[in-house]
């Protein structure tokens, strides 16, 4: 199904009003997450324009957490970078959901929009194109208003990070607590549980016989797939 865009012109003003209003729930869960992020990889021994150089170029939040992790784990550039690639793999079918309610857009247009394109971004620009009235422009102000909360919050945090001393606060804790909510939030079902679980165990088997890093990526593939087809197998029988 393709969906036809409204033609009518809307006065900038009021497109950059209708963005703000709907990416400013996004925002208020950005900022704290954004503070967190930069104090964790001031610590890690990141410069404050490096992080936002990082959250600039990445923006996205868990992969930026993940790389962070194994920065400060001493992983190679390659590990990072292909694990961040897989983390952030839902992207294209996010954008693909997208894709039916841009219209005639323009390629310049259509790459700015998909940088922008994140899980929050995503579910309240699908909910508005859904309820019709929103256009690409207001999408648009919705992803870049969240993307400045996003790199302005890890950046303060960067800089507030010089003023928290070393293992202040249990600061050393902060990641690892991070990553168990992230991964608790994403626990919605029996199989989300045994993926989880799945990727824990095969992680601490290879970890046993592979140098470096690359188990964190072969893990994750492998329970991945597993998990698809036992789901596969779940529903033919």
């Amino acid at each position: 199904m393709v969906i036809i865009p409204n033609k009518t012109k809307v006065p900038i003003g009021r497109v950059l009003k209708d963005g703000a209003l709907a990416a400013w729930p996004i925002c208020l869960g950005y900022i704290p997450i954004g503070l967190a992020f930069g104090v964790l990889a001031q610590k890690a021994g990141l410069h404050p324009f490096a992080i936002g150089m990082m959250s600039l170029f990445v923006f996205a939040g868990s992969s930026q957490f993940i790389a962070l992790s194994m920065l400060a784990a001493g992983a190679a550039p390659l590990a990072i970078i292909l694990t961040a690639f897989t983390v952030n793999l839902r992207h294209f079918l996010m954008s693909s959901s997208l894709a039916m309610y841009m219209g005639q857009t323009s390629k310049k247009r259509l790459s700015l929009f998909a940088y922008g394109v994140t899980d929050e971004s995503f579910a309240v620009n699908l909910f508005r194109f859904r309820q019709g009235g929103w256009d690409v422009k207001r999408a648009l102000t919705v992803n870049h208003i969240a993307n400045i909360a996003w790199v302005a919050s890890t950046l303060m945090g960067g800089y507030g990070g010089e003023l928290i001393p070393e293992r202040a606060l249990g600061i050393d804790y902060a990641l690892n607590s991070m990553f168990i909510c992230l991964l608790v939030f994403q626990l919605r079902g029996k199989k989300y549980v045994i993926t989880a679980v799945l990727s824990g165990g095969i992680a601490v088997l290879l970890a046993l016989v592979l140098p470096g890093n690359s188990y964190v990526v072969l893990a994750s593939i492998i329970a991945a797939t597993l998990a698809v087809y036992l789901g596969r197998k779940g529903a033919q029988s």
